[in-house]
């Protein structure tokens, strides 16, 4: 059974994402800080019949993140696909006038050294497979910075470069590593089926080869 690692799992996207990939036979690894909210949820997806168990770690803390990927793997099968979308503190989104070089320190390590040491640990399998698909779900200031968002801003662009530079270098070897960008929060955006149809889009990235980038609404529609 390939499985699904979810790194940032909630009851929101990460529970829609876990349901729409656990429909087509993926187990689903579900990496978040909080037990009692992964619990929660692994228990929603028993309750439909499928296979999902809940690991702990601070993607701050890289040997965490390695730890429970690499057991992931180990109890419930290969990574063939990884979610990158754990939810930014609000303390990255402050005011450019406010922001500090520590705090900025942390928004890049949460971000773009978070997803490199996720996508080492999923990789050397995929290659070895030869399929694959690390996907990461940003805001619109991975596109576009704003001054009163100065964390994500400065941190979601560079996630985005190594993203990109990775999707050039891997797509020769059949390893699909896409950007799903969501300018607002879900609930405003006014989608016919509401979150699942950002779960729909995800599994399309997963299942397609494309270009790097895919905006799930335009820029100047979102309500970031």
């Amino acid at each position: 059974m390939p499985t699904l690692a979810i790194v940032g799992a909630g009851p929101g996207l990460g529970a829609a994402v876990a349901r729409r990939f656990g429909r087509e036979g993926f187990a689903i690894a579900l990496i978040a800080r909080t037990q009692a909210k992964l619990d929660d949820v692994v228990n929603e997806l028993a309750a439909e019949g499928l296979t999902a168990r809940a690991y702990t770690a601070d993607v701050l803390v890289p040997a965490e993140l390695q730890q429970a990927l690499a057991q992931a793997a180990n109890e419930l099968g290969p990574i063939a696909a990884l979610q990158y979308s754990p939810l930014p503190s609000r303390d990255y989104l402050k005011p450019v006038l406010d922001l500090t070089p520590e705090l900025a320190s942390e928004a890049m390590s949460f971000s773009a050294l978070g997803l490199i040491h996720a996508a080492r640990a999923v990789l050397p399998a995929m290659r070895e497979a030869g399929d694959g698909s690390i996907i990461l779900i940003n805001g619109g200031t991975s596109v576009k910075s704003r001054p009163d968002f100065a964390g994500t801003s400065i941190a979601f662009p560079a996630e985005s470069a190594y993203g990109e530079m990775l999707h050039d270098a891997l797509k020769s070897e059949g390893i699909r590593v896409v950007q799903l960008v969501i300018p607002g929060g879900i609930p405003k955006l006014q989608l016919p089926n509401g979150i699942d149809d950002v779960a729909d889009r995800v599994w399309d990235l997963h299942r397609s080869e494309g270009p790097f980038r895919t905006m799930l609404i335009p820029l100047e529609d979102g309500r970031e």
